[in-house]
């Protein structure tokens, strides 16, 4: 009788397979953060301002204290005013995760204008801002409690922010 898989086959196979099933695992806590900073920079270049607002905490505050229908008002008013927003997010550095809760700093280079297409012809100037946010989780999904942001020069990026800027902007 012939066997389906050889043991020559098979061995490997169930090896693969193993490797692959550990590594797609659940994801840890700084994956979903990481994932959750990905997302809330999609939901930017979308201007998806509902998707973004469903990041926020109901009791969600930044450093102006401006609350969530005050941070809807801003965020609207930057949509308006800017088209092409590119969010070019770098380095996301878990400062602590303490369940529930969480603080992060995130490297992010924006630009606006033309369409992404044309700005690979031509060169991009970027604004860098770094973002300390602090976030909670609920029910299974973090949520930005709090944020703050400052623009940031070139030599004020993380070293991993600026090792990924220059990989995106070789001839800047």
């Amino acid at each position: 009788m012939k066997k389906f898989f050889p043991a020559e086959i098979g061995i490997p196979l169930i090896a693969i397979a193993t490797l692959l099933l550990t590594a797609c695992g659940p994801k840890t806590g700084e994956d979903q953060i990481r994932g959750l900073m990905d997302e809330a920079g999609r939901y930017i270049e979308k201007k998806d301002i509902s998707g973004l607002m469903d990041m926020l905490a109901d009791d969600y505050s930044d450093f102006r204290n401006r609350d969530k229908d005050r941070t809807r008002d801003m965020v609207q008013s930057y949509f308006d005013q800017f088209r092409g927003i590119v969010v070019h997010l770098l380095h996301t550095k878990i400062d602590k995760i303490d369940l529930p809760e969480a603080a992060i700093q995130t490297d992010a280079a924006l630009s606006s204008g033309a369409a992404k297409a044309l700005r690979r012809l031509v060169p991009v100037s970027t604004d860098n801002y770094r973002f300390k946010i602090t976030l909670i989780k609920k029910q299974g999904r973090w949520l930005i409690t709090y944020a703050e942001w400052t623009p940031i020069g070139i030599e004020e990026l993380f070293p991993e922010s600026l090792t990924i800027l220059k990989k995106l902007f070789p001839d800047n």
